[in-house]
């Protein structure tokens, strides 16, 4: 093992045995500012994260790179000897990964920094769910930034593969809530009621044709309900049945159709019952959308590279990243690296307690932001007509 790799695998291992949740990624955060600063000059943002520019701060041009930080909570079910050491928490997306390959890039980069551009290396709290990207935004990590460029290990694609998609590559993801509100009463006599499990069941049948008749065939789409809770004996018809689930798609203007559609049905199905239904909509995650010149210089620095097996320009995924909201503002690319070895046995999906994956992948990721750095200060993004 060459001495980058073993620095990759040491500090991933490292930031493995200490899994923090958003927001609380202190430890984490103390970690990796030990490595950082030896090269760059730690600035703080968002709470527990913080960033390093690398380059003049008056050059021209400058490229945005980024790692998450937080955990999941999750009790991790691994067994290895570098498990997590906090109790009901884990890295098990992949994030010590993120950020370990971005950290060891960095130290090159900074020991043979690209001429003329600026790089600026995002370590960011609380991408779960969290709004940390948002948070960053609104304390101006892309002030001044021309483009970004992400990684996410994936264990959904095979060692040696990258997805570089143009457009949407990962789903905006919806928080849907929903309340169905009607008038409780004795099971044997349902008529003197307004019942809300009746309109519920309805609601969810009729929602599955918000996908199939709302939105064009060719445009993947995902309503879900997980949740469904109403009620506790057997011959009370409840007040209330109150739902969750989810609703996903590649693009604000779909997503915007989608919420139409479902605040549609449930007025529907709310007078033909009599109930009141509450529809509530939380926007998660907006779509990752990837911006195609970006996405051509990311192709043009996989060129440098050596072990990458295959490149996939179709890839798309309905999970959800928060990079999205960085590539509102900013043209960017967001990209995955194949992560499983299947003669491992390393293919757990992320969010498992079982998940590991194959750490040759670390390699990759590392050369691929140097890559994209050099690549970036040669070349830059092409100008648009």
């Amino acid at each position: 093992m060459s001495d980058i790799a073993s620095d990759l695998v040491m500090l991933r291992r490292s930031l493995h045995r200490i899994p923090e949740l958003a927001w609380r990624e202190r430890e984490t955060g103390q970690l990796l500012k030990s490595h950082v600063a030896r090269w760059g000059n730690v600035k703080p943002i968002a709470k527990t994260g913080f960033y390093v520019d690398l380059g003049p701060a008056n050059a021209e041009r400058t490229l945005l790179l980024r790692a998450d930080m937080d955990a999941l909570p999750i009790q991790e079910e691994t067994g290895l000897a570098y498990a997590s050491g906090n109790a009901g928490r884990m890295h098990a997306c992949g994030h010590d990964g993120h950020m370990a390959s971005l950290a060891i890039a960095g130290g090159l980069l900074s020991a043979a920094p690209p001429e003329g551009v600026r790089l600026r290396l995002l370590f960011q709290p609380s991408e779960e769910g969290g709004g940390g990207a948002l948070a960053c935004i609104e304390e101006g990590v892309l002030d001044g930034v021309d483009a970004a460029f992400g990684i996410h290990l994936w264990n959904e694609l095979p060692l040696g593969t990258v997805a570089l998609t143009n457009g949407g590559i990962m789903a905006g993801v919806v928080e849907l809530g929903i309340e169905v509100i009607g008038q409780g009463g004795h099971g044997a006599i349902p008529h003197r009621t307004r019942d809300p499990v009746v309109a519920a069941a309805e609601l969810v049948m009729a929602l599955q044709t918000v996908a199939s008749r709302r939105i064009a065939p060719v445009e993947p789409v995902v309503v879900t309900i997980g949740s469904i809770h109403g009620g506790d004996a057997f011959n009370v018809i409840p007040g209330v049945v109150s739902l969750r689930g989810t609703v996903r798609g590649f693009s604000e203007a779909v997503l915007g159709t989608l919420e139409e559609a479902v605040r549609e049905v449930a007025k529907g199905i709310a007078i033909a019952s009599g109930t009141r239904i509450e529809v509530g909509w939380k926007v998660s995650t907006r779509p990752t959308v990837n911006e195609p010149r970006v996405v051509a210089m990311a192709a043009r620095a996989t060129a440098r590279m050596v072990g990458l097996g295959k490149i996939l320009t179709d890839y798309r995924t309905m999970a959800g990243e928060d990079f999205g909201e960085i590539l509102r503002i900013v043209p960017g690319c967001f990209a995955l690296v194949g992560s499983a070895n299947e003669a491992r046995g390393l293919v757990e999906p992320h969010h498992s307690p079982r998940f590991e994956f194959d750490e040759a992948a670390l390699g990759l990721a590392c050369d691929l932001h140097r890559a994209v750095a050099t690549e970036f200060a040669e070349d830059g993004i092409p100008v648009l007509d």
